[in-house]
């Protein structure tokens, strides 16, 4: 293995899209340095201790870990990408029912090119909007605390809260120009890795909080049956390599057609007739569906929780706040999971077009057999499709609850929960076999051997 990726950095353009992935993360890491100048975060992080368990403390920490930002932090990254995010979706469900951008989207690349603008533009105009929507929860959330707010003294008025919004939104977009820089020179998704890298900054953190109980006394304790007993911490780590393995066999996973090339003959050679297979991923939408759902979730609870501070006599608004809320009962994990079939089936519909395979396997002079080409053959792969995402959705969710689970029978905190059990170790691994993947097709064109592959295949 190791020679194997020593051979990755010998391969001069290899090596350098992988050190200019490097330095853009670098680059995002070092952005969280950077804190507002208004806020008076002495106070903001002593507020933040004693909220980090309610309404405001819980949606910072569940955007930030979708998001790649830091809402905990105050900086001018603090929205991360979840602007772009809230953008891409708008504009992807707007495709299926909005004509002129479903044209766009069947122009091709140009098309592709005039939707990304559109949606960089929105992200802006989202961005503002939030980036606003958050300084003022800080100041009205430190007001209701009996202080002044989080911001200074001297620059509470509306100019500075304003001034504030554009800083936050220019990290925002800065953030975004970072993403489409790694797609395009550097190596894997851009927006991905953001987004991986946010989760590995913060597990030292959550691993912290699940063994600080063994240190209360002073000493190292992990009694059976105490808070970090032995059995919990290998419960957590079964867990953890259970859902790598979950992962990886989802991602790798494939239903195989199999395709019959046609015997034509040339000269005195017959060539064709070999029997092949056209693969389909199990998993065809990645962690997408994951991000898109639990990104749509935030917002119940924040408009919820809204209302009721606005209008606090009606106690139905704080019962359908707590619904969505971390303890993450029934109704929001039902929510969960038709969300992920949902986003699933939509994402696939996006990047899997049966019609265009079925009229390529037809030119090529391949067909399925049992299907005549064209129309007949696209049905059974849209037909194929489906079944396969419904199971590939179904595993998808299942690893999205496991963070549930485990903080209602082992009284975790479920944000931990989710970095060692469920969605945020997914999207690592998915994200991390992505980049493996891609750094194979690039070693396969200069006939190397891939990293995947075993010796055998060397």
């Amino acid at each position: 293995m190791l020679s194997r990726l020593l051979m990755v950095f010998k391969i001069p353009e290899l090596r350098q899209k992988i050190i200019l992935t490097l330095i853009l993360l670098a680059v995002y890491r070092l952005g969280y340095s950077l804190l507002l100048p208004i806020i008076d975060q002495e106070r903001f992080v002593e507020i933040l201790q004693r909220t980090s368990q309610g309404t405001l403390g819980q949606i910072m920490q569940t955007m930030s870990l979708f998001s790649a930002g830091a809402l905990g932090n105050a900086t001018i990254f603090g929205l991360g990408i979840m602007p772009y995010i809230s953008a891409s979706i708008i504009f992807q469900l707007l495709g299926t029912v909005y004509p002129p951008l479903e044209a766009l989207q069947k122009e091709g690349e140009a098309g592709r090119k005039k939707i990304n603008e559109y949606t960089r533009y929105a992200t802006v105009a989202i961005a503002l909007a939030q980036s606003f929507f958050w300084v003022r929860v800080l100041q009205s959330q430190g007001q209701a605390d009996g202080g002044t707010g989080f911001l200074l003294s001297d620059y509470s008025g509306i100019w500075y809260q304003i001034m504030a919004a554009f800083m936050m939104t220019a990290g925002t977009v800065l953030l975004m120009w970072i993403g489409e820089q790694i797609d395009e020179y550097g190596i894997g998704n851009g927006i991905s890795l953001l987004i991986m890298a946010g989760i590995l900054a913060q597990m030292p953190r959550a691993l912290g909080e699940i063994l600080a109980p063994a240190f209360q006394s002073g000493r190292f304790n992990i009694k059976l049956g105490s808070d970090a007993g032995v059995d919990k911490l290998l419960l957590l780590v079964f867990l953890f390599v259970a859902v790598i393995i979950g992962v990886v066999a989802i991602t790798q996973a494939q239903r195989r057609i199999p395709i019959q090339s046609a015997k034509h003959v040339r000269g005195r050679r017959v060539l064709g007739g070999t029997r092949q297979f056209l693969p389909l991923r199990l998993n065809q939408s990645g962690v997408m569906p994951i991000i898109f759902a639990s990104s749509l979730l935030v917002i119940p609870q924040m408009i919820f929780s809204w209302a009721y501070q606005v209008f606090p006599s009606q106690i139905w608004l704080l019962t359908l706040s707590q619904l969505f809320g971390l303890d993450r009962g029934f109704v929001y994990n039902v929510c969960y999971i038709l969300l992920i079939y949902f986003f699933a089936y939509f994402w696939t519909s996006i990047t899997f077009n049966p019609k265009e395979m079925a009229d390529n396997l037809k030119d090529y002079g391949s067909f399925v057999p049992g299907y005549r080409p064209g129309q007949r053959t696209a049905e059974y792969l849209d037909d194929v499709m489906h079944r396969v995402t419904y199971v590939g959705a179904g595993a998808l969710a299942l690893i999205a609850i496991v963070p549930t689970l485990m903080a209602a029978g082992m009284n975790i905190n479920p944000l931990v929960a989710s970095f060692y059990g469920g969605t945020g170790l997914m999207i690592v691994v998915s994200v991390a076999l992505d980049v493996v993947q891609k750094i194979d097709s690039h070693l396969v064109m200069r006939g190397k051997g891939g990293l995947l592959e075993t010796d055998e295949n060397l």
